[in-house]
């Protein structure tokens, strides 16, 4: 692997901070994002060190209700949605209006922190 290659992995895995010691879950946005007039450089999901089961099954019932057939909600977009909503206090819009990239992010955290062996 060449160290270009190398270097550009590196820069691309700062961008989810995920710092075990802290318990700091924090999205740096690769831009500012304009939500309702205000604009974010980043969410704070900490709070997903508080997710209790409750919360878990009724955003899987939301899942359902909305017909989303699924083995592993937990994997899903819209669950790591619903569970940031739950974890910061944003409307759910804010995070179905996220740019796809910083989707993708925020559904990497959110199943990554339920899948991790922390």
């Amino acid at each position: 692997m060449s160290e270009k290659k190398k270097v550009l992995e590196m820069e691309e895995s700062t961008d989810i901070e995920l710092v075990s010691g802290d318990k700091d879950y924090t999205i740096n946005f690769y831009k500012p994002y304009l939500y309702e007039g205000e604009s974010y450089d980043s969410i704070d999901l900490s709070g997903l060190e508080d997710v209790k089961a409750a919360d878990m099954i009724e955003a899987q019932k939301v899942i359902s209700r909305s017909g989303e057939l699924t083995s592993t909600p937990e994997l899903s977009m819209n669950y790591a949605c619903l569970i940031a909503h739950r974890v910061t206090g944003k409307p759910i819009e804010f995070f179905y209006n996220l740019p796809a990239k910083e989707a993708v992010r925020l559904k990497n955290l959110v199943s990554g922190f339920f899948y991790s062996r922390d």
